[in-house]
């Protein structure tokens, strides 16, 4: 087989998935369906969709913001992401070579997370986006100003509880790359509001990817905030795939196939919820003090995961 029949054959792809299952926009409720609606319409076909004031009789809406946070938290040990461009796993230059870069990690009081919010100082952008179910394991106080009943339909839709539930806030120059997860993604919006870029795991072919070395922010006794290369056994820089073009700003002479790619943009606002499924691609954004939780719920490892990775080799092959 050769690639231009694996083009072709993409190009058929896309265009039978435009022509008949994907729709125009992202499709929206107000309020939460039954789990048989949710999981009929949408789980079943691997479709998103927005709940609009879905979660507006959580406590938290009316509860969680800095003055809150301060007078329930003050002295509250939480674990920030720093970086110096708000990209907190994402693509960096390194002495001339583009590498993925993780986070810098560090452990501040929340009212100096807080301050630090509202100082913005100039390299150093904090976000608590810690993703090992924190909301449960770091903040045990928060918990109960979120009404865990509400994703009753998520539960029985997937038949399980989450795996993570996870708390989020940042402002608005911390950035979520392009990337996917192996979770079918409960998403809600507490404070302000996130922007989504979505595209269907289905146009895998058209989101353009490639290995990168891996590095770490790291501080140095100056404060100034470097990367430094993560090496494997060998002393060569660990390698991931991660996806190379900037949906922002695509440029489309370097990725032309993205040109070709479903993209969606919403917007989540506060009480807002998104049931985003696995293996879709997303970026985000979000606004200043923004506060969300998001509940991740295992992927079944079914027919259409194994179509996924024969898309995956058969991207790799027509490369």
């Amino acid at each position: 087989m050769n690639n231009s029949v694996i083009r072709e054959a993409f190009q058929v792809l896309t265009n039978e998935a435009k022509d008949l299952f994907l729709p125009p926009s992202i499709p929206e409720t107000f309020g939460i369906p039954s789990s048989i609606e949710f999981v009929r319409d949408y789980v079943a076909k691997n479709l998103p969709l927005i709940m609009r004031e879905a979660i507006t009789d959580w406590p938290a809406l009316d509860k969680w913001n800095s003055k809150y946070f301060r007078e329930t938290l003050p002295g509250k040990e939480v674990t920030v992401a720093i970086t110096p461009n708000g990209y907190a796993d994402g693509l960096a230059m390194h002495e001339e070579e583009e590498y993925f870069v993780l986070p810098l990690e560090q452990t501040m009081r929340m009212d100096d997370f807080l301050t630090s919010l509202d100082r913005k100082d100039p390299g150093v952008v904090p976000y608590i986006q810690r993703q090992n179910s924190n909301l449960t394991e770091d903040f045990q106080e928060l918990w109960a100003d979120v009404i865990e009943t509400s994703l009753d339909f998520a539960s029985e839709a997937f038949n399980k509880k989450p795996d993570a539930i996870n708390f989020w806030m940042g402002d608005e120059r911390a950035i979520t790359s392009m990337h996917k997860d192996p979770y079918e993604n409960i998403y809600c919006v507490v404070s302000g509001y996130k922007d989504f870029i979505l595209i269907p795991a289905i146009d895998l072919h058209n989101v353009p990817r490639k290995q990168y070395p891996m590095g770490i922010y790291m501080q140095e006794d100056d404060d100034k905030i470097v990367i430094e290369p993560i090496l494997d056994d060998i002393g060569k820089p660990r390698l991931i795939e991660w996806v190379s073009v900037d949906p922002l700003q695509p440029d489309f002479t370097r990725f032309p196939s993205y040109a070709d790619a479903t993209t969606y943009e919403i917007r989540l606002n506060a009480g807002d919820l998104l049931f985003l499924p696995s293996l879709w691609y997303h970026h985000v954004r979000q606004s200043h003090k923004c506060i969300a939780v998001n509940f991740w719920y295992d992927m079944e490892y079914d027919a259409r995961y194994c179509f996924y990775k024969m898309m995956e080799k058969l991207c790799n092959y027509g490369q």
